[in-house]
């Protein structure tokens, strides 16, 4: 099985398309805000979670619910507002933006983890990360140039950088995460 998080309009053949109304399309209604999920333990394979973890109550117990319907090695494909950007703070829904290093503290593999693993038991590799740039996006767009990914571990430092510096930049920040045991 596969999930599609918060919906919207992007209703994907193939998934279980969820939303917290019922708008065509959608085969399952819930407020992620409300604990447990729908979902059984160990039941998708894959989640998609493009623009919703944001508006979210509580990060790290969404997080667990993640982990805890994915099967080990499953996968979700998360898409957030960078902390600094207009992505973030324009939506008056959003609760929280993100930084490149919040989903280290998921990874075993990091010392974010490791220096405080009493966080939370949810554990995922990240498998990918980019950052979604647009830089002075909306006051300043600079012809044709729209949105870019980087991707590339320097080009990734170099916009982490400036991006830390100067707002919308980085307009959101896209991970693919695996469940790890």
């Amino acid at each position: 099985m596969k999930i599609n998080l918060g919906a919207g309009s992007d209703i994907r053949d193939e998934y279980v398309n969820h939303d917290i109304t019922k708008l065509p399309g959608i085969d399952v209604v819930h407020d992620l805000n409300v604990f447990p999920w729908p979902w059984e333990d160990n039941s998708t394979d894959e989640i998609v979670a493009k623009d919703i973890i944001e508006h979210l109550d509580d990060f790290m117990a969404a997080m667990e619910e993640i982990h805890r319907i994915l099967v080990s090695g499953g996968v979700v494909r998360i898409k957030v507002p960078y902390w600094n950007s207009v992505s973030r703070y324009a939506d008056p829904t959003h609760q929280r933006g993100f930084h490149e290093i919040t989903f280290k503290f998921f990874d075993p593999t990091s010392i974010y983890c490791q220096e405080r693993h009493y966080y939370t038991r949810a554990r995922f590799l990240i498998a990918e990360e980019s950052f979604v740039v647009a830089p002075f996006t909306p006051y300043f767009a600079i012809p044709g140039v729209g949105e870019r990914r980087i991707t590339g571990r320097w080009a990734k430092r170099f916009f982490g950088l400036i991006g830390n510096i100067l707002s919308n930049i980085i307009l959101d920040l896209e991970v693919v995460l695996e469940k790890a045991n």
